[in-house]
């Protein structure tokens, strides 16, 4: 199995009930595919010039989970809640070392 992340963008205009989400952590959870994930908070980016980088505001958290391809990966958004109220959410590979 390969590791996928779930970044979440903050762009529902209405915010998904709590029961929402325990009932997508248990989904995942139940499927052994769940490898952790958080909210995020602001940040500031930095270079190493001393210019500051813009920072994404629309980044709101991330789900890490496993799947056999990004087709599966991808299968992993039914009940997300965020997808489900209308929301961004990217999938992208995290790479072996």
């Amino acid at each position: 199995m390969r590791d996928f992340i779930l970044l979440m963008h903050d762009d529902v205009t209405t915010a998904p009930p709590p029961e929402m989400w325990s009932s997508y952590f248990t989904r995942l959870r139940s499927l052994g595919v769940f490898q952790g994930g958080s909210a995020i908070g602001s940040g500031r980016a930095f270079r190493r010039d001393g210019a500051l980088a813009a920072v994404s505001d629309l980044l709101a958290g991330y789900i890490r989970v496993r799947a056999d391809n990004p087709t599966q990966a991808e299968e992993l958004l039914a009940g997300n809640p965020v997808f489900e109220c209308g929301g961004t959410v990217e999938i992208r590979e995290l790479p072996r070392d």
